[in-house]
């Protein structure tokens, strides 16, 4: 059954909305009731909600059942053009997804090494409103030189200072990613959320 399991790392700058994005994953599977979830989750200390960042790494079991959308199916959304690659075989089959959630302040680099040794993938979540950060590229380089797979994603779509095309177009210019691989996400009201779901399944690959 390893196929059907995906272990990913979350890649973010503080305060990108990491933490927000891991909510409405769980909210998503149903590994936390609408009626349970509350904001920072896995945050557990007492520092760490006060504050808003994530100090200790938190790892979570997540069901997800595969039910592809088609490029068809998300006409006329900020996602509209994304590369899709829909795996009819796996349709209405259930995932794992093993999410380390990792912090995001420099100055717990080795808590986020630890966690992407355990993994095959890495979400690289960048603020929409503020484009790459130093410590991301730092935490991202460490990812690539584990050869991980790596899903961009643009997160906080939904404010109105968010300027997607020139996000998109910087993480074009200094990671190499294309504008269609880049996943269009709001942590806080679920946009795009579900598409991102898809594409750790479709893109990570298993544990060998």
């Amino acid at each position: 059954m390893l196929d059907k399991i995906r272990n990913f790392s979350i890649i973010a700058h503080i305060d990108h909305g990491k933490s927000t994005l891991s909510d409405r994953m769980m909210q998503l599977t149903g590994t936390v009731s609408d009626r349970d979830i509350k904001e920072q989750t896995l945050d557990k200390m007492d520092l760490e909600r006060e504050r808003g960042i994530t100090i200790k790494l938190q790892p979570v079991r997540m069901e997800y059942y595969y039910t592809p959308k088609k490029s068809s199916d998300i006409e006329g959304s900020p996602n509209e053009f994304l590369n899709l690659s829909p795996k009819k075989e796996w349709e209405n089959q259930n995932f794992i997804l093993n999410l380390i959630d990792t912090p995001g302040h420099v100055d717990f680099a080795y808590e986020v090494s630890r966690s992407l040794a355990a993994c095959e993938g890495a979400i690289l979540v960048v603020d929409s409103t503020q484009g790459i950060q130093a410590q991301t590229l730092a935490n991202l380089y460490n990812a690539m030189e584990l050869d991980l797979t790596i899903i961009p994603v643009l997160n906080k779509i939904d404010l109105p200072a968010s300027d997607v095309e020139t996000r998109a177009a910087e993480i074009k210019k200094i990671l190499g990613y294309a504008p269609e691989d880049i996943i269009m996400v709001s942590g806080k009201t679920g946009e795009g959320v579900d598409l991102l779901l898809q594409s750790i399944v479709e893109r990570i690959p298993s544990p060998k």
